[in-house]
């Protein structure tokens, strides 16, 4: 039995339509025995709500590529003999964590969910109408008003994810990430010697000893100008943007690029799309030393970091060599950061 890759979607356009509210009634009593009758009309119901809540039943926005439209249900009219409507039901549409909710045309941002159970009305439902009964004074004692329902409110929705994670691994293509990550965690993305294998973001939980984990996202590959939608372009940049620490690998086997200006090309990129991103806790990993024939290429990496005063890691995902080390220090690096 084969599995099924499942698609990641990190966008995705929908609308949303809450329930108009019910009419009111307008009624009168009609009862025998009863010589003197009156107004009668119930109110409308009012129509159902629209809910978005943060869910870690979900981790892609897949499931908005079969489903655009989402309406709650409008309120029951109002009847006579003073009975309301019942109100329309809600509806409530799970995200996953990470994700952003703006409003179209507009991109006016909503609701930013990162808290698993976090619930927010995003479109509330219309008012029902008031029944004539209502409208009964002691000068208008037989009225014949009763009010319509309100129209729910509706909007077109842009739903952007970001993933959250600890960790982010950056760095070219074929550097090593997708192997790393498999090796440290229990995800499996598909890996191969070539460039671009990984074609969406992979999570990955680190256990440690002490009960504690912490998240791993591996990056797909980026390359110059991917700011600029160059290559994968920049598509998967946003997901770094909530990682706490980033890890260059950089790959110093004779088949890669230079190590020094690989690195700094991919700085550049990540500068050009968000200069926060220059001031985040970082970690450079010489990867691939397992195929190291060139002494002076690791040497070249370990002292750019020396001179600027970088935590240097070399390690192999083949063999298993520093991966151990490279978890403790990420571990600690992470450590006062969870515990404020």
């Amino acid at each position: 039995m084969g599995f099924l890759e499942v698609p990641f979607i990190d966008r995705a356009k929908i609308q949303i339509i809450a329930g108009d509210g019910g009419n009111g009634c307008m009624a009168f009593r009609r009862e025998k025995f009863v010589p003197h009758g009156g107004p009668s009309g119930g109110d409308g119901g009012n129509g159902g709500n629209v809910y978005i809540e943060c869910s870690e039943r979900v981790n892609t926005l897949l499931h908005f590529q079969y489903k655009r439209v989402y309406r709650a249900q409008r309120g029951r009219h109002g009847e006579g003999s003073n009975c309301h409507g019942k109100a329309g039901e809600d509806v409530t549409i799970l995200v996953p964590p990470g994700t952003q909710v703006f409003r179209e045309p507009e991109q006016e941002l909503i609701h930013d969910f990162s808290t698993v159970g976090e619930r927010v009305k995003i479109a509330a439902g219309g008012r029902g109408g008031r029944g004539n009964a209502r409208f009964a004074t002691s000068v208008n004692q037989a009225p014949r008003r009763a009010d319509p329902g309100m129209p729910g409110e509706a909007m077109e929705l842009l739903l952007n994810l970001k993933l959250i994670a600890d960790v982010g691994l950056v760095g070219y293509p074929n550097a090593g990430k997708s192997t790393l990550i498999s090796r440290v965690s229990s995800a499996k993305p598909k890996i191969a010697d070539y460039p671009f294998t990984t074609l969406t973001p992979h999570l990955g939980v680190v256990k440690l000893d002490d009960f504690q984990s912490f998240v791993v996202a591996d990056i797909p590959g980026l390359i110059e100008g991917a700011h600029e939608g160059h290559g994968l372009g920049d598509q998967f940049l946003k997901h770094v943007e909530r990682t706490r620490v980033l890890v260059h690998l950089v790959d110093v086997s004779s088949a890669g690029r230079d190590p020094v200006a690989a690195y700094e090309a991919i700085m550049k990129e990540l500068g050009l799309f968000n200069e926060d991103l220059l001031k985040r806790k970082q970690v450079v990993v010489a990867s691939k030393i397992d195929a190291l024939d060139d002494p002076y290429r690791l040497e070249k990496l370990k002292n750019m970091c020396a001179e600027r005063d970088l935590p240097f890691f070399e390690v192999s995902a083949v063999t298993g060599a520093g991966i151990k080390k490279l978890i403790g220090i990420l571990a600690e690096i992470l450590k006062p950061v969870a515990s404020s």
